[in-house]
């Protein structure tokens, strides 16, 4: 187990107030990370901290923009200076935007790129030159299987997905001979409080999820933890450039006709 133990290690998570980010924060906790947060909404700072806390964990949270550079820049250099280096980087912030690409302005397909690609190259640039410097680190990007797969009125979520996928890949080739790890987790359809008016019995969509995963379920937050904390452990210090896939098998198939149990 010594593998996976994470004790002594500093894993900032962006994005890490709510849902995925959230869950995956509690298990680089539970395996003995102490947490750095960043969000953009200090209600939600709030409610995340007192959380954590309560289950014992050691956190620390900073409310900024990561597509402001320069501000992403102080708030390394503060963090960095309130607890120690980093070492573990989960480039988790994101925004979606629906709308179908012949009608979705175009500040809209500029703001989804700026957070969830720009954003989290700024952050892997800033706290990967501190990795070169300390000899080695972790960097986890969550793509999604937008990173694979097109899907209507999610154009600006999949490019930017489909970039942070071929991010992973080049940021490894770079960083590899620097002990740096750059890997990718690409969550499928999980039950969040985002998803729970459509997970319902009869709904359309849920009933899509149900039949086209394997798995036959929607993912539980949890089911993220071991991933997360397998890359960022020691027993992933070969793999790199990777996107490892949590979806319940569904890129692994083709699907099933609908009168199929």
């Amino acid at each position: 187990m010594k593998l996976f133990d994470l004790k002594g290690k500093r894993a900032l998570i962006t994005g890490g107030t709510h849902g995925l980010g959230m869950a995956m924060a509690e298990g680089l906790a539970n395996a003995g990370a102490e947490l750095i947060i960043t969000g953009t909404t200090p209600s939600k700072m709030e409610d995340s901290l007192a959380y954590y806390k309560s289950k014992g964990y050691k956190v620390k949270g900073y409310i900024f923009d990561i597509t402001d550079d320069k501000l992403a820049e102080l708030k390394v250099a503060e963090i960095i200076s309130d607890g120690g280096e980093i070492d573990v980087l989960v480039n988790n912030a994101g925004i979606i935007k629906r709308e179908l690409a012949s009608t979705m302005p175009i500040d809209d397909f500029r703001r989804v790129i700026e957070v969830d690609l720009v954003g989290a190259f700024i952050m892997s640039q800033l706290v990967g030159n501190r990795m070169i410097e300390n000899g080695g680190g972790k960097i986890i990007n969550i793509c999604s299987m937008m990173s694979e797969l097109g899907r209507n009125s999610v154009s600006a979520y999949a490019a930017a997905k489909g970039g942070l996928k071929m991010l992973t890949r080049n940021l490894a080739t770079e960083w590899a001979k620097h002990n740096i790890q750059v890997n990718g987790i690409g969550p499928g359809y999980f039950a969040t409080s985002q998803t729970k008016p459509i997970r319902v019995d009869g709904h359309p969509f849920n009933e899509f999820i149900i039949n086209r995963t394997p798995a036959a379920r929607w993912g539980n937050p949890e089911d993220l933890a071991g991933t997360v904390v397998f890359l960022a452990s020691k027993s992933s210090d070969f793999v790199n450039g990777q996107i490892i896939y949590v979806d319940g098998g569904i890129l692994a198939t083709i699907g099933k006709p609908s009168n199929e149990n």
